[in-house]
């Protein structure tokens, strides 16, 4: 069994994803050191120099030091801040597997706080009774002392200490791309690294230096930025800010191949005096400072794309397969609609607020006229067109949360290609009729109702975090969209979700009074077989052979083609291309599941895809495999689902169901170790009938079976395939 390391795992505080940009006040008061300034930089910038190779995603310091991370990682990074709340949260367990982690073959960033905590020894305004800061560190990637301020002036929370500092790149050590000779990053408060050129015999190496005088004393050199080998892994440590962006505009157009991608200026500040000045400076030296950052995460060992830029939110379109019945719907969440001081209808919900257009009333033409090609940024007290505000607001990061999404009801028709470039909704409606005619399913609803949008943040987080609007909706809506901008996954893992991959998430009101024969936890085991007959049903079965698993309790695997052609092995060399999420809400008479799927379908990155596998296809089978198309492959998941839950409501997760989803499944016989039972070891034996739990045999002296069987449910444990260990989530 292999597996590719394709996250990339961003510090944020005790905060989790979702309420990490609602809350800066809250992780700036935990005290578990990062702020949100360098968390959103870092991200932002990372994903620019790494997607769609890797997933970069924010984490929590329980994730580090509970969930099983280290096996799916490319590199760990700790953003600017205070590392003193790095240690709180940290020291002791947390940097043991830190530690472990790099000198196995890992790879740590540290920017700033993030630089300081990595050092053995950080000395930080020694003889400033209010900021003074001095001790050992754990972690110890560099072996000597990070001093700072390395320039004076330094105020917490304050741009008043901010410089441009010049810093001089030694090239000998960077060999990828158009480095430059010399370059100005972002600094306020970082350190530098004391005697660094002393450390060369212990892996150290300088990758920049300060050349402006420094008001701490250096030792020997005056090294900015250093490379720290550490056993089979490597740390990249900074005291300066090169990850902070300044000066990229949008482009005019966007599209799916060169999108708009809105920079992450800082504001002047009226406390700070001449920061616009150091704004414009860094604005200016942009370009040298990303080759050099993109130089530095290459020695790294990371892959570096060309930048990948972050589209704007499109419209979300609503349809049905008869038209008509769109209307419906709005029915239903009438009495949500408020009208605003511009008597426009918005919905204001828990997450989102939306805003209802009904293109009844309009030719498809006129409406493009009409409406910004945006969302509308919502204020405490008025709504403003995204378009007014793109001089102002589109150079920054954005919070997404913050936008009104356009929801468009068509009741009359479907989107056109020209509307909806990317989703075909002729194509999909009329493949949705014919697998419901091959699977017989008598009153279809999955995927009747449809919405659809170009670029969203998340298909599941508009459904699950809108509950008056969730409440609202018909079993079996489907939302699906080409680009999301905030995929959500189990735990700390969140989807990569580049064009190509095919995301969707569906509604199902699953019946209270069934909960007994049908448990509600079996939803996330019929998505996973639906996803499996879906694709092995595409086409009439040209696609039956095609090599894919399941993992419990929600992946999907497929045979890495390159591995398995080089070495003839098709056992072993499964790799992730597909996941499932599942959310309920729940009330007096039903549970409303939000059911949340991404697979790769046709981009080879970050693991690989559907469209890679037709060359391991028999020749027989391969002679006739059109790639997949992601309207055919979207409606014949979906029709495979609402067969097996049709299925599943009469009869429960009988013998029939149990067998489909043994004879697609990687694990039986597979010998794991427990944590949660004190790491004994067990063989994995099935999952239970009757509420879904993982059964596994304890094994005692030689593996032999002790007669004990272990049973595990899938919300409480992570299973870390690879390493074979099963983690209790906390």
């Amino acid at each position: 069994m292999s597996t590719k390391r394709m996250n990339i795992l961003v510090y944020s505080g005790a905060q989790t994803y979702e309420s990490w940009w609602k809350n800066e006040n809250l992780i700036l008061a935990t005290g578990n050191g990062s702020t949100v300034e360098s968390v959103r930089h870092c991200l932002y910038t990372l994903r620019r120099l790494l997607s769609p190779n890797y997933a970069v995603i924010p984490v929590t310091g329980d994730m580090i030091i509970k969930e099983p991370w280290t096996s799916s990682c490319a590199a760990l990074v700790f953003p600017g801040g205070a590392d003193q709340g790095y240690c709180r949260t940290l020291n002791g367990a947390g940097n043991r597997r830190i530690r472990q982690y790099v000198e196995q073959g890992g790879k740590y960033i540290g920017f700033c706080a993030g630089g300081y905590y990595g050092c053995k020894r950080v000395e930080f305004e020694v003889g400033n009774r209010l900021l003074e800061v001095v001790g050992d560190r754990e972690l110890a990637f560099f072996p000597g002392t990070s001093r700072g301020c390395a320039f004076s002036g330094f105020v917490y929370h304050s741009e008043k200490g901010a410089r441009a500092a010049q810093l001089s790149v030694n090239k000998s050590v960077l060999s990828a791309g158009s480095v430059p000779n010399e370059l100005k990053s972002y600094y306020n408060g970082g350190g530098v690294f004391v005697d660094a050129p002393k450390f060369k015999d212990q892996g150290i190496e300088i990758l920049a230096s300060y050349t402006e005088k420094l008001d701490v004393d250096s030792g020997e050199g005056s090294s900015a930025i250093v490379y720290c080998k550490v056993g089979e892994g490597a740390a990249l440590l900074t005291g300066p800010h090169p990850e902070f962006v300044f000066g990229f505009k949008p482009a005019d157009n966007w599209s799916l191949t060169k999108p708009r991608f809105a920079a992450a200026n800082l504001e002047p500040k009226e406390d700070a005096p001449g920061f616009k000045e150091v704004i414009d400076i860094l604005a200016e030296d942009e370009k040298h400072r990303m080759n050099f950052l993109k130089a530095c995460l290459v020695k790294l060992g990371l892959t570096v794309s060309e930048e990948q830029n972050v589209p704007s939110l499109s419209r979300i379109y609503l349809s049905a397969a008869i038209p008509a019945s769109a209307g419906t719907i709005l029915s239903s969440i009438q009495e949500l609609i408020k009208k605003d001081n511009e008597g426009e209808d918005l919905i204001k919900d828990e997450n989102d607020t939306f805003h209802i257009v009904r293109p009844s009333m309009w030719s498809m033409v006129d409406l493009a006229r009409t409406l910004p090609t945006e969302g509308r940024t919502t204020t405490d007290s008025s709504t403003q067109s995204t378009s007014d505000q793109t001089d102002e607001k589109t150079d920054r990061i954005i919070d997404y949360n913050t936008i009104i999404k356009q929801l468009l009801i068509l009741d009359n028709a479907y989107p056109d290609t020209k509307t909806t470039p990317y989703f075909n909704h002729n194509a999909f409606y009329a493949n949705l009729k014919h697998y419901t005619a091959f699977y017989k399913v008598s009153q279809p609803t999955f995927g009747q109702h449809l919405l659809y949008g170009e670029v969203v943040t998340s298909t599941n987080t508009l459904l699950e975090k809108n509950t008056h609007l969730l409440r609202r909706l018909p079993h079996g809506l489907t939302f699906t969209a080409t680009t999301q901008l905030a995929g959500r996954g189990r735990g700390s893992n969140v989807w990569v979700s580049p064009p190509g991959s095919l995301m969707f998430s569906t509604v199902i009101r699953h019946p209270m009074s069934v909960m007994t024969s049908a448990p509600v936890v079996f939803i996330q085991y019929l998505a996973a077989m639906a996803i499996v007959n879906g694709i092995r049903s595409y086409d009439g079965g040209v696609y039956s052979r095609i090599p894919i698993k399941l993992k419990w309790p929600n992946d999907i695997y497929a045979l890495e083609p390159t591995k398995a052609e080089q070495t003839g092995d098709r056992s072993e060399n499964y790799i992730k291309i597909g996941g499932i999420l599942v959310n309920s809400h729940y009330n007096s008479k039903e549970y409303i599941a939000v059911c949340g799927v991404g697979l790769n379908v046709s981009n080879a990155a970050p693991t690989t895809s559907l469209n890679d596998l037709i060359r391991l296809l028999p020749t027989a089978y391969r002679d006739r495999a059109a790639p997949f198309t992601g309207e055919k492959l979207l409606a014949s998941i979906l029709v495979a689902f609402e067969d097996l839950y049709t299925r599943f409501m009469v009869t429960g997760f009988d013998e029939s169901l149990e067998k489909l989803y043994y004879d697609n499944w990687l694990h039986m016989d597979q010998i794991v170790t427990i944590e949660s039972e004190g790491g004994v070891r067990a063989r994995i034996k099935g999952i239970t009938r009757d509420y879904g739990l993982l059964v596994a045999d304890e094994l005692g002296w030689e593996d032999r079976p002790t007669g004990k069987k272990i049973t595990l449910m899938s919300d409480s444990n992570s299973f870390d395939f690879f390493n074979g260990l099963l983690k209790r989530k906390t």
